[in-house]
């Protein structure tokens, strides 16, 4: 029996760009992570396009990596049985990052809700009536609330809850949360956010996927940075973003916007660098051509996680 409730060992995930996609890139660049069994949230952090999405989406079962291993619960993800892929998919569930675009507009949200119970579930019901009533009320909704209405007739906090009352019907053991306050309003993002640390004191794992670092320091006991495909910097939380130990990490963290300047600050500072497929495929440290510390040792070989106290780093600096 595996001591980790999910591993990934060296995964690469490869997108063609150029002419009818002739020329592949590493979207995920021999990513290592692992989760013990003992409930934690660990933050996947990064700007856009460095590819957490693909990330969580290979974590999800979604996307098969051409590199490397998903385990869970010591079980390679993409090779499981049918029941063990159905045991998979009720114990491993997502929230993304639109809450409208979770549902169907034309179809009421309480059929889901439903749906779920009934066929994921085999509930009756009576029994799924029950336990819909008890999931909505620990995410702060009732069943009247949402009986026959449409997604368009509630906020993005409110769906966005609904979206997890849905997973939480399955009873998981993990979450992936693929940026789910982004899109919702300040007063909402801290609720969900509340929600997720209630829920690891029950039992539940996240994965957490973000580009706001405010978010992932309150909510996160373990943080991952990424940067064009690789994981540079892994460790606990506070150690991550308050010591910052690769170049990076320092800049990403120097870069957090000044106060009422978040929406600006996200437009101009956080938006993908124009797919520079240049650094995705640099055979040295993808960092180099920003980085204020290298040396000619980072344009020759990238850098291999080294120990830095509790934190790993990829830098030639603690080599």
């Amino acid at each position: 029996m595996s001591e980790f409730l999910l591993e990934l060992k060296n995964v690469s995930k490869f997108f063609g760009y150029g002419f009818i996609g002739w020329i592949k890139f590493p979207a995920v660049d021999s990513a290592s992570l692992s989760m013990e069994k003992e409930p934690k949230i660990l933050t996947i952090a990064g700007e856009s396009g460095c590819g957490k999405t693909t990330l969580a989406r290979i974590v999800l079962g979604l996307l098969k990596p051409e590199e490397g291993t998903v385990l869970y619960k010591g079980k390679r993800v993409y090779s499981l049985k049918r029941g063990e892929r159905k045991l998979f998919r009720k114990e491993v569930q997502a929230i993304f990052q639109d809450p409208y675009g979770t549902f169907n507009p034309l179809r009421n949200v309480d059929t889901y809700l439903f749906g779920t119970a009934k066929h994921m579930l085999n509930m009756k019901d009576e029994e799924a009536s029950s336990q819909i009533k008890e999931t909505l009320s620990f995410v702060g909704l009732t069943i009247d609330e949402i009986v026959g209405k449409k997604p368009s007739e509630f906020s993005g906090g409110q769906l966005q809850r609904i979206a997890i009352a849905r997973a939480l019907l399955s009873q998981p053991r993990l979450i992936v949360a693929d940026e789910p306050v982004s899109m919702i309003d300040a007063s909402s993002r801290m609720n969900v956010l509340n929600i997720f640390k209630e829920l690891k004191q029950r039992e539940i794992s996240f994965v957490y996927i973000t580009h706001d670092l405010a978010t992932a320091y309150y909510i996160s006991d373990e943080i991952a940075i990424m940067y064009r495909g690789m994981i540079i910097e892994k460790g606990p939380a506070d150690e991550v973003l308050l010591n910052q130990y690769h170049p990076y990490t320092k800049a990403l963290v120097s870069s957090l916007p000044e106060h009422g300047k978040r929406e600006k600050w996200i437009k101009e500072e956080m938006s993908p660098l124009g797919m520079e497929i240049k650094e995705f495929l640099a055979s040295g440290c993808k960092y180099i051509s920003t980085c204020p510390n290298k040396m000619e040792k980072c344009l020759k070989e990238r850098p291999p996680m080294f120990e830095a106290g509790k934190v790993k780093v990829a830098c030639w600096l603690y080599g």
